[in-house]
């Protein structure tokens, strides 16, 4: 029996905070420019790193991810996905490999991989390490990074690393851009960090780099659609199989990093009704079934007969205003829509329904002001996942007053992904 929602739709008091450094710091209609038109720098040093090393850690690895590790080169990185039986998402991040033996793992799927290795017999060590992770992002970033770290950054391949010196420190850039442009994630050890920072934010002064708060940087992942864990799904670690890695894993976050608080019109009766699969959330192209990994047949099966895939909705302007009218008005009003998005870190989850029938859930609503709309992702029915389909979306709580929102399925990712756009004519 899993656990029940209700428990997890209020948030200790306090909860409301940033990973990402100040909250704004020119501001975030400004910040949110940056990477379409210039670039900023980003602080996400708070993901947890973990280092594999050993003969055995493909091996090992290989019966928790979808990801085939047929081909893998060093230097090169992969956005690595762990799954239950089921195929819902447990955890999920970079994959790098920086020796034959030698693998660094970002993000909470580390706790996933150390917890599996100790029910192995792999010849297979984990450390837990700790490095800054500052992305740099933008159509002038690689313009940034020639100048601060010298030539050779231009010819980095999409998802490998290149080693460059920035501030006299040898460090990563891992060539990604989780904002849907060209951008690179420099790594390194933490006490680097300030020295790195300081340095390429001098040297981008000229091409108009922004510092990213924390306010507008969960709007690069709306627009480039990069479904987030605890935001557009829960970890699929509620369940009485996961229970013991539950309890550690817990354990090892702080708290504004707990897996699971939870608000909007949708109403699960069940926490397993907010796990999401690879499929649905947009990466059924990251699964290859050329070894046996936990979820495989669950799998197999859905990525031949998806029932649902992910989308963005375009809100109604005209209803979203109505959501902000109702504070002015006596009486009862619909809950506060926050701008540009809710800042305290609930998955935030609405019916999406057409002619009242439950077609989809909405997440990550988020205001683009680039684009001056207010949208969301959607996981949704394949039968209504045509571009142009109107939806409706329900705004509010279960059991209170509820906005019916127009809405429209647009494509995801919204906005153009220039991600592997050509470095030297960039």
């Amino acid at each position: 029996m899993g656990h029940s929602v209700s428990s997890m739709r209020r948030a200790p008091e306090g909860y409301a905070w940033s990973r990402w450094g100040e909250p704004e710091y020119t501001d975030w209609l400004d910040e949110s420019l940056s990477w379409k038109q210039t670039c900023y720098i980003g602080d996400w040093s708070f993901l947890w790193q973990h280092r594999f090393t050993g003969p055995d850690v493909l091996a090992m690895l290989g019966e928790i991810t979808v990801n085939s590790f047929a081909r893998f080169d060093i230097g090169q990185s992969k956005h690595a996905i762990h799954t239950n039986r089921d195929g819902k998402i447990i955890h999920e991040g970079i994959l790098t490999r920086f020796g034959q033996e030698e693998f660094m793992l970002h993000g909470r799927g580390g706790f996933w991989a150390s917890h599996h290795l100790a029910s192995t017999d792999y010849d297979v060590q984990v450390d837990r390490d700790d490095w800054f992770i500052l992305q740099v992002s933008g159509p002038q970033s690689v313009n940034v990074l020639d100048k601060v770290a010298g030539s050779g950054l231009r010819d980095t391949g999409f998802m490998h690393v290149n080693t460059i010196t920035v501030a006299g420190h040898e460090i990563y850039a891992l060539r990604q851009g989780m904002a849907g442009e060209i951008g690179f994630e420099l790594q390194g050890p933490i006490a680097y960090k300030q020295e790195v920072y300081d340095a390429v934010l001098d040297a981008g002064q000229e091409f108009g780099i922004r510092k990213l708060g924390g306010r507008t940087a969960p709007i690069n992942h709306l627009e480039a659609c990069f479904p987030t864990i605890a935001t557009d799904y829960i970890p699929a670690i509620f369940e009485p199989e996961t229970a013991d890695y539950l309890a550690v894993f817990t354990a090892s976050m702080p708290a504004f990093a707990q897996p699971a608080y939870i608000a909007g019109s949708y109403d699960g009766a069940n926490i397993s009704e907010y796990y999401r699969s690879p499929v649905e959330l947009g990466w059924g192209r990251n699964i290859r079934f050329d070894h046996d990994f936990l979820g495989r047949e669950a799998l197999e099966e859905e990525k031949a007969n998806p029932r649902r895939t992910i989308r963005t909705l375009v809100w109604n302007a005209d209803d979203v205003l109505d959501v902000h009218a109702s504070l002015f008005r006596p009486g009862d009003h619909f809950p506060f829509m926050d701008m540009p998005r809710d800042q305290r870190g609930f998955m935030w989850a609405d019916r999406v329904t057409v002619d009242g029938e439950l077609v989809g859930v909405a997440t990550s609503r988020g205001y683009s002001y680039y684009f001056r709309q207010m949208l969301s992702l959607c996981t949704i029915d394949v039968g209504h996942a045509e571009v142009g389909t109107s939806v409706t979306v329900h705004w509010g709580t279960p059991g209170g007053p509820q906005k019916e929102i127009r809405a429209t399925v647009a494509p995801a990712p919204y906005k153009t992904d220039r991600r592997r756009e050509d470095l030297h004519t960039a």
